[in-house]
């Protein structure tokens, strides 16, 4: 099973053509997108919401071709990474570090492999594809992979009191994981002190709250309504846990 998740948006080519690639390399290859609406650019949210939403999904030896790459053609090196039961494929600039310093076990390596024809501008088509369909098949190119023992760079995993994510119906995405409050809790956003609720029906119409979701993070909402709207929030708006 081969999930994407990407900041290309569903409104360009990008996509089509990554997964051309991707079927091209192996064609009996199953396909998920996950999301192709990840906050543009953002490393820190962007690695936050990847370890969430893999975290959620209990397959295993799936690959996770995860692509938020600012600094495409840069000195950022392309790396696989196997943590606990998935693969990961992706830049080494931040993005993938947040599900290695959460896995149990991991094993690193960097993408020595190098295609024939090979933008500098979209390394997800041209390199990560090829090597993600590579680990979905189950059949190692050798020489395609260089083990290595650390990443380049890390963003803090711990839980970030900042939105990662707004999805269409307005609902805010945090990156505090779920058991880290108590229902006792509230929480500081927008001007507001939200309490907690099960789910929407739990509360009237138009009311905010704050729950736990269904990938295993706090998430701000209204019944009926868009919290992102009424509490003014985009992704990086501040949360903060009152006690």
């Amino acid at each position: 099973m081969m999930y994407l998740m990407t900041d290309f948006g569903n409104n360009d080519i990008y996509v089509g053509q990554l997964k051309a690639a991707l079927l091209r390399s192996s064609p009996a290859l199953t396909i998920i997108d996950l999301l192709h609406g990840m906050p543009d650019q953002d490393l820190l949210a962007g690695a936050h919401l990847l370890a969430a939403v893999s975290s959620s999904l209990s397959g295993q030896d799936d690959v996770f071709l995860a692509i938020v790459d600012p600094g495409v053609g840069g000195s950022r090196r392309p790396i696989v990474l196997k943590a606990d039961h998935h693969w990961f494929v992706g830049p080494d600039n931040g993005l993938l570090s947040v599900v290695k310093q959460r896995a149990s076990m991991c094993q690193l390596w960097e993408i020595t492999w190098r295609p024939e024809l090979f933008s500098d501008s979209f390394h997800g088509r041209d390199l990560f594809a090829p090597v993600a369909a590579m680990l979905a098949s189950g059949r190692w190119w050798d020489g395609a992979l260089k083990e290595t023992t650390s990443l380049d760079h890390a963003v803090d995993a711990t839980d970030l009191h900042q939105v990662i994510y707004l999805d269409h119906y307005g609902n805010a995405y945090t990156g505090i994981r779920r058991g880290v409050l108590s229902k006792d809790h509230r929480l500081g956003v927008g001007g507001h002190e939200l309490c907690y609720a099960r789910t929407f029906s739990e509360v009237p119409e138009g009311a905010l709250f704050w729950y736990e979701n269904s990938i295993g993070l706090i998430e701000i909402a209204a019944n009926c309504a868009r919290a992102s709207a009424l509490l003014g929030l985009s992704v990086g708006s501040e949360v903060s846990v009152i006690h």
